[in-house]
């Protein structure tokens, strides 16, 4: 079965109304952004685990307790366990539609294209997989391929595009990123890299006439947080005026996603934007330029869930490690969704039961950086 729709500020605003209702969610649990869609501060992440049927079917379950829990934000990428994480999450939102708990139109799917994804399970022969399925139907050439792994030419992401909705079982994505593209520099010129994120961004704009998606952005590791002169740098500022020329002063891109935690708090704390001719942190200039920010990593993968120091147990309050940071990065003032990885009942339990809470206010966040 295919889905159609996508989210909207009248269905996402019914899921919040509703969950509020029921006592499962605090009304500052959820904030506006991306058009007046109304989002979940915590959103579920699907990149670790085995590409297994054992995992399939604890993300199923996990995907299904999240968003019964307050959790209307669902991230992915075709490339995350070899495509089984994207394709669990399609049979999980049909089954939470087929049996009422929401609808289509409540929640955000959000995937990525970039990196060059298996297909069930790695294969045997890496290059023959790429050569028979990418390369001899003309879907990329070897030479636009990037560190052996990563390509993002039209074509390619047309490709990718078609791909995960078929894989999730929908008519139009939510929010579409181009995964990681700061690792194209490692090989080409800056301005090569920004001929070929034009060309990417065109392709997304058609995309989005086709009506295949929604909204784009860039999702990457080290692109924002890094200073300016560093090679694998990303402008933010640079890539909207990019955007703009793609697709006009109404274009889509509209979002971006990179790791921000109690232990890499570039986003918040380094100047490592442009905007207007000052030097200003990213969550300064996503604000400015009116771009949605999406957190990965808000508990370093796990590892700020054991062993916080005691002074910042003491900070966050109550709750467990886990708890206590997350509530930090959904609480920083201009972060909209913290994605967080759950694939385990418990922690599902654990953390969602942080969306009946309210965050912390700005003061709270600012004395805690002081």
């Amino acid at each position: 079965m295919t889905l159609t729709g996508y989210a909207t500020p009248e269905g996402t605003q019914r899921y919040r109304d509703r969950l509020v209702a029921a006592g499962a969610a605090h009304e500052r649990h959820f904030r506006e952004g991306l058009g007046g869609l109304t989002l979940s501060t915590i959103g579920l992440g699907t990149y670790l685990g085995k590409h297994d049927g054992e995992t399939d079917a604890l993300y199923l379950a996990a995907v299904k307790q999240a968003v019964e829990a307050g959790c209307n934000v669902i991230d992915s990428a075709i490339n995350y366990r070899c495509q089984r994480s994207e394709r669990t999450i399609g049979q999980a939102l049909a089954e939470l539609i087929k049996d009422g708990t929401c609808r289509r139109d409540e929640a955000l799917i959000a995937t990525k294209g970039g990196f060059i994804p298996y297909d069930g399970a790695p294969p045997r022969d890496g290059y023959a997989y790429v050569q028979k399925t990418f390369i001899t139907p003309g879907i990329f050439r070897s030479s636009d391929v990037v560190a052996d792994c990563h390509c993002m030419t039209p074509t390619y992401l047309g490709h990718q595009i078609d791909a995960s909705l078929a894989n999730l079982g929908l008519t139009c994505l939510d929010v579409y990123y181009l995964h990681n593209p700061e690792i194209q520099l490692e090989q080409v010129t800056r301005d090569e890299f920004m001929k070929r994120m034009r060309a990417a961004f065109e392709a997304l704009e058609t995309a989005v006439a086709q009506g295949k998606l929604r909204v784009y952005g860039t999702a990457t590791w080290e692109g924002y947080r890094v200073p300016p002169k560093a090679r694998g740098h990303l402008s933010l500022e640079a890539l909207v005026r990019l955007a703009e020329e793609a697709g006009g002063k109404d274009h889509h891109f509209k979002v971006i996603q990179l790791p921000y935690n109690i232990g890499m708090p570039e986003a918040l704390a380094a100047k490592t934007q442009s905007f207007n001719g000052a030097t200003v942190p990213l969550l300064v200039a996503a604000k400015a330029l009116d771009i949605y920010v999406m957190i990965s990593a808000p508990i370093l993968q796990g590892r700020l869930a054991r062993g916080l120091p005691a002074d910042l147990q003491q900070a966050l309050g109550e709750g467990t490690d886990a708890q206590r940071a997350l509530q930090f990065v959904r609480s920083t003032p201009g972060i909209g969704t913290a994605l967080v990885g759950m694939k385990q009942a418990d922690h599902v339990r654990d953390n969602m039961a942080l969306a009946r809470l309210a965050p912390f206010s700005p003061d709270q966040i600012a004395k805690l950086f002081g």
